[in-house]
């Protein structure tokens, strides 16, 4: 039996800006079976080698989607990422097996406190309201979606806090998440 490979695609504009997602994508870089795609290293000028990333996310037995919560949504590298690399037929739809049976791990921080994603916050709604676009993504492609990893005020959270957080993040890669 082979070991269990994690492919950690990590979509951040500004590294060098990054607290916590930096220090994330660093950690797993030394974890035993996980590879680290750092997507805006690799595509700056957003053409996406399909065949390539397909070559990668089939090698891979857990897909994580690492990166910061920016307008509710994913960077933009990242949406034009899936866009492109998970194709119909491949990806999903009729004969499609590229992505099935993958576990699927989103890993994201927010800038805003957990107390901000309520109704009372100034979100007004709760953060699980925004999932739904990357939880039926991973289930249209036939993924086995993972309770999220989400660390909310990166921007204040103690060093304490962000350790911990990234203690957490390589335990989740480190087990097989069946």
């Amino acid at each position: 039996m082979s070991p269990r490979s994690v492919l950690v695609i990590y979509a951040h504009a500004e590294p060098h800006r990054s607290r916590v997602n930096r220090r994330l994508a660093d950690a797993a870089r030394t974890t035993p079976g996980v590879v680290v795609h750092d997507l805006y290293a690799t595509y700056p000028d957003f053409y996406i080698d399909v065949e390539r990333e397909q070559a990668l996310l089939a090698a891979a037995d857990m897909i994580v989607l690492l990166h910061p919560i920016r307008w509710y949504a994913m960077p933009s590298l990242l949406k034009e990422w899936i866009d492109v690399v998970f194709e119909a037929g491949w990806a999903y739809g009729v004969g499609a097996t590229g992505l099935k049976d993958k576990a699927c791990l989103l890993a994201v921080t927010t800038g805003g406190a957990e107390a901000a994603y309520s109704p009372e916050g100034v979100h007004g709604y709760p953060f699980a309201a925004f999932l739904p676009p990357y939880e039926q993504t991973a289930r249209l492609c036939g993924m086995r979606w993972q309770d999220p990893l989400v660390l909310h005020g990166a921007h204040h959270a103690s060093d304490a806090d962000v350790a911990a957080h990234v203690r957490l993040f390589i335990e989740r890669l480190s087990k097989d998440p069946t």
